[in-house]
């Protein structure tokens, strides 16, 4: 900017002193040779009329030529000019310059034929024996010879010189000028400039981001006007860049954290925003999906089918769609927008996955729990009326169905118990009590318990303790019920000849605790839910009410631990479950 005003002031002075130094130079050179070249005419014309006087008066000389050449070359030393002597019809009678016999025909010069013609002539032009321009002047002379030219010339070689030194001192000075002026033109646009500059930088500093860049005005002309301006500008472009981007941010937050996934596409079907959310339920990288189709970015047809129709009709478009190879429900409701005379689409995908698990959840639960409260109702009911049909009148018979009366009537209300003890666990209301508990307490004493029942099953259980293996903060009694639980199943799920095995290892800041039996096994498409209320994996075993897995999975996470299982159909099980060790803080 700096060089560039400077530029547009100096170059214009520059070139206008130029101009009229080689205006002035040429005016003023022609002028004075003008001028000059008059004053050379004057004198010479005065010459020739003295010369031409002298000859009229002068006594008849026939044609001796030694006597025109000897007048010639008198009065040319008189008049210090060359002097030519010419008779009518063009032949040289005296020349002061040399021999005349050897020169042309002198009808041929213009100033001879002027002169002829009309008394007096005058002509301009290089001689070509010396090369230098001269000037002529020829005048008619009537003598008692009869009619005679004299002619009279001088060289202007020094005029020509003096013109040419006056060109160039003229130009000479001019450049000065024009050195000058370029100098005055600086001088003049600096103080413009620096202003100017400064502009620039800070305007460079605000294009770059710097909205607290700010000018004092040292001037009171345009120049601090503009900067006054500038401020101004600047103070409003920071208010409305804070603003925008707290907007922005606010958005940015609300996209990026809300429980639905956005997506907006633009008029060219390109994706213009994804928030995370709508990349995790599309299973795209975030950065990627911007600037890309939608058919790109989806990859499911119901969704491209159903963006097709939103753009089509320009209607808003919803429904259900279930992505198989994820294994997810969305709700994808697509609705057109016109913004700044350019349409879009926007996509909200709402993840109904967790919704849909939950209504199967609760409609296994209903129909599990029908069928395990189904089964001793049904006992009691086949029992009750077998009573009433005479079997009361049999006093054995009525005490066996009176004990069967009172084990279907132990299982329901342990099937209650359990369901209270499940909802308070749920809920929170049964306090923890965390200690310090060593391993072994915690295994031994369910092992002891259920070491009859499984030697009477056939089956052999084996305990696997590191000698130093850390305490682990834990709720005693509510552990051995969770180990009790799985030993319990272990048991029951593994025929006769088979090993239940208990282990223990630290991985880390937990102790990972696993049963682990060479039983049934479960089927993979019933592992992810065995630790739902009432489900049984292996109904044709029958026995339990399906609730020891859930209480076990909800006493662990109250605990702040996780509880798992891996199995191979017919090869076993093995349920492993964590607690914090002692040299971590207890789980509040």
């Amino acid at each position: 900017m700096l060089h560039t005003i400077r530029r547009r002031i100096a170059v214009p002075y520059t070139l206008l002193i130029l101009a009229i130094t080689l205006g002035l130079t040429f005016y003023v050179s022609s002028q004075m040779r003008r001028a000059r070249l008059v004053d050379v005419e004057t004198q010479l014309t005065a010459d020739a009329r003295l010369l031409s006087d002298s000859i009229e008066s002068m006594p008849r000389r026939g044609q001796d030529i030694r006597a025109w050449n000897g007048l010639a070359r008198h009065w040319a030393a008189l008049l210090k000019a060359e002097v030519t002597i010419i008779d009518k019809n063009g032949l040289l009678l005296g020349d002061s310059c040399g021999d005349q016999g050897q020169a042309e025909n002198a009808l041929r010069w213009p100033e001879v034929q002027q002169a002829l013609a009309s008394g007096k002539g005058i002509d301009v032009r290089l001689n070509p024996v010396t090369g230098y321009e001269m000037m002529y002047v020829a005048a008619r002379v009537v003598t008692e010879q009869g009619l005679i030219v004299v002619r009279v010339a001088a060289p202007l070689h020094q005029l020509n010189v003096n013109v040419e030194r006056l060109q160039r001192n003229i130009m000479l000075a001019g450049l000065l000028a024009a050195l000058l002026g370029v100098l005055m033109a600086l001088l003049i646009a600096g103080p413009i400039t620096r202003p100017v500059r400064r502009l620039t930088h800070a305007a460079n500093r605000l294009a770059q981001g710097d909205l607290n860049v700010r000018l004092l005005p040292s001037t009171g002309d345009e120049i601090g006007q503009l900067t006054e301006s500038f401020n101004e500008m600047a103070e409003r472009l920071s208010e409305e860049i804070s603003t925008l981007a707290g907007e922005h941010e606010r958005l940015a937050a609300v996209l990026a954290y809300m429980a639905d996934g956005v997506l907006i596409t633009d008029e060219h079907g390109l994706v213009a925003l994804i928030n995370r959310e709508a990349a995790k339920l599309l299973d795209v990288d975030e950065t990627q999906a911007l600037r890309r189709t939608f058919v790109q970015v989806v990859h499911h047809h119901q969704l491209i089918k159903l963006w097709q129709q939103c753009r089509e009709s320009q209607q808003e478009q919803f429904q259900v769609v279930e992505i198989s190879h994820q294994d997810i429900f969305l709700q994808a409701i697509m609705t057109p927008f016109r913004e700044a005379g350019k349409e879009g689409c926007l996509v909200i995908l709402q993840d109904l996955t967790r919704i849909r698990r939950l209504e199967t959840v609760r409609r296994d639960f209903i129909s599990n729990i029908s069928h395990a409260l189904r089964t001793p109702l049904a006992g009691l009911k086949a029992l009750v009326d077998t009573l009433r049909a005479g079997a009361l009148d049999d006093p054995p018979a009525a005490q066996r169905f009176l004990n069967r009366m009172d084990r279907e009537v132990d299982t329901l209300t342990q099937m209650v118990e359990e369901l209270l003890e499940l909802s308070q666990i749920e809920s929170g209301q049964v306090p923890l009590r965390l200690t310090a508990t060593p391993i072994a307490d915690l295994i031994l004493n369910p092992v002891d318990r259920l070491l009859p029942q499984a030697e009477r099953a056939g089956l052999a259980v084996n305990i696997d303790l590191p000698a130093a293996l850390p305490a682990v903060w834990a709720d005693s009694e509510r552990i051995r019920q969770v180990i009790t639980n799985l030993v319990h199943n272990a048991i029951k799920f593994t025929p006769e000849g088979g090993i239940v095995e208990l282990s223990a290892e630290q991985i880390g800041a937990e102790v990972i605790i696993s049963v682990r039996d060479t039983g049934v096994g479960i089927p993979a498409e019933d592992l992810p839910r065995i630790f739902e209320r009432f489900y049984k994996a292996n109904q044709k075993y029958g026995g339990g009410s399906g609730l020891g897995l859930a209480i076990a999975k909800h006493i662990v996470q109250s605990h702040g631990g996780r509880i798992w299982a891996k199995s191979i159909e017919g090869r076993g099980s093995t349920f492993c479950f964590s607690l914090a060790a002692t040299t971590t803080a207890p789980t509040k």
